[in-house]
């Protein structure tokens, strides 16, 4: 432990290390939170929350999820495929795969376990079984700006639990440009073998970038490899995008039935802790015979089912967004109205959806700006400076209003007049 004791020391002497908050209670968009490092308790007016929807404290959601724990208990206290498959699972599996257009679903508690579960399960199958022998490599291109999630699956699959306990083929992975389909066409035809299993995996969109993956492009190019996988995590896409909220092939116009008919297998992720007031992950496909391979993975029969009360109110998130499709129609009114403010204040605001980075000029730290934001404003946002390029990271919600908007943009341009003093040449 000596190399982690000194690695941290020299973390915080270089002040590398994250602020943590605590918090106490929420009442819409206002938290109230503690500083971990000095203690001082305030309430803030929260721009980083993922609570897109603002369905964290729906009264109706809250009470779902009250009415789970007194009919199931707080816990399933087993895998899905064992004894702890509840009926809320049927459901909610059911709802989903009718929200997003595809028959069939299977539940998991997050979504790097629904990743590396995916993994297991394609590339590696289940358990031998008498006269079946697997013999075809997989291919998975993976774009560079992935969801970490993603990249820890996909590097990891050709040593994931299914190769270590049985013989399968070889796994070979490798990464597109950001969003660039010609790169992806180029390496699809430099690595791909005639008998390749071949899976294309992209953010729908993209967590610290907050735009949205070519979809139609990239269709145009998978159709060419006909039976190729086309894997869309729509972690913030869900919800967020479309004029209902379904997601990237909404937000196209499209439906994953069109990319069935091109001979391209769609699978979508989506997850419960940005749109659907909870936590947890699913996995979606037209394909029935995906899922007991998924329900058998070592991450769904080596860990706990989706707890009751996470999966109910989850259902009843999905159930509220189904009827209430002005929440996302408010959602990307506010995107639009904040990325326009911010643009008129010269602000660089890149992407194009309610996760909104601010790239400042380099001589500005982001946790000076973001701790100045919190100290004197009363606004949080989410410094990053340490997962990617440094940046502001903005969220906006469906509850926000026009004024808390305007609060914002006007702390941003007091910080940033304060912060930056620009260089005028003579």
């Amino acid at each position: 432990m000596q190399v982690v004791k000194e690695y941290v020391q020299r973390w915080y002497e270089s002040g590398l290390d994250p602020d943590e908050y605590i918090c106490h209670q929420k009442r819409g968009n206002v938290a109230e939170i503690e500083s971990t490092a000095t203690g001082k308790r305030q309430n803030v007016l929260n721009f980083c929350s993922n609570d897109v929807l603002g369905l964290v404290q729906e009264e109706a959601i809250k009470q779902a999820a009250i009415d789970a724990i007194l009919q199931y208990g707080t816990s399933n206290s087993s895998c899905s495929v064992l004894s702890g498959r509840i009926e809320l699972h049927r459901q909610l599996e059911d709802e989903i795969s009718e929200f997003k257009h595809l028959s069939h679903t299977q539940l998991f508690i997050n979504a790097w376990m629904a990743m590396q579960g995916l993994m297991d399960a394609f590339c590696h199958l289940a358990i031998p079984i008498p006269g079946f022998r697997h013999t075809r490599e997989t291919l998975i291109l993976t774009d560079v700006l992935n969801h970490g999630c993603i990249v820890s699956a996909v590097v990891n699959a050709d040593t994931r639990s299914g190769k270590v306990f049985g013989h399968s083929p070889r796994v070979r992975i490798k990464a597109y440009r950001h969003c660039d389909v010609q790169d992806l066409s180029r390496k699809l035809h430099r690595y791909a073998r005639p008998d390749d299993r071949i899976m294309v995996v992209s953010d729908a969109v993209f967590s610290m970038d907050g735009d949205i993956a070519p979809l139609p492009d990239m269709l145009e190019v998978l159709q060419n490899y006909p039976g190729s996988v086309l894997l869309m995590d729509e972690a913030h896409a869900s919800g967020a995008i479309g004029a209902t909220g379904r997601g990237i092939y909404e937000h196209f116009g499209l439906l994953p039935q069109q990319a069935i008919e091109r001979g391209i297998v769609p699978l979508i992720m989506t997850t419960f802790s940005k749109f659907a007031a909870s936590a947890g992950a699913a996995i979606s496909s037209h394909v029935a015979e995906l899922i007991p391979l998924l329900n058998v993975s070592p991450t769904s029969i080596g860990t706990i089912s989706l707890a009751p009360p996470l999966t109910a109110a989850a259902l009843e998130s999905i159930r509220q967004v189904r009827h209430h499709p002005e929440l996302v129609t408010k959602l990307q009114e506010n995107a639009r109205y904040l990325r326009s403010r911010l643009a008129e204040k010269d602000f660089v605001a890149i992407g194009e959806t309610n996760v909104i980075p601010v790239i400042l000029p380099p001589e500005i730290n982001p946790k000076v700006f973001g701790r100045h934001l919190l100290d004197k404003h009363r606004i949080w946002v989410s410094p990053i400076w340490f997962i990617a390029k440094p940046r502001l990271r903005i969220t906006v919600n469906a509850l926000h209003t026009k004024e808390e908007i305007e609060q914002l943009v006007a702390a941003m341009v007091a910080t940033r007049d304060l912060l930056y003093k620009p260089m005028i040449s003579a």
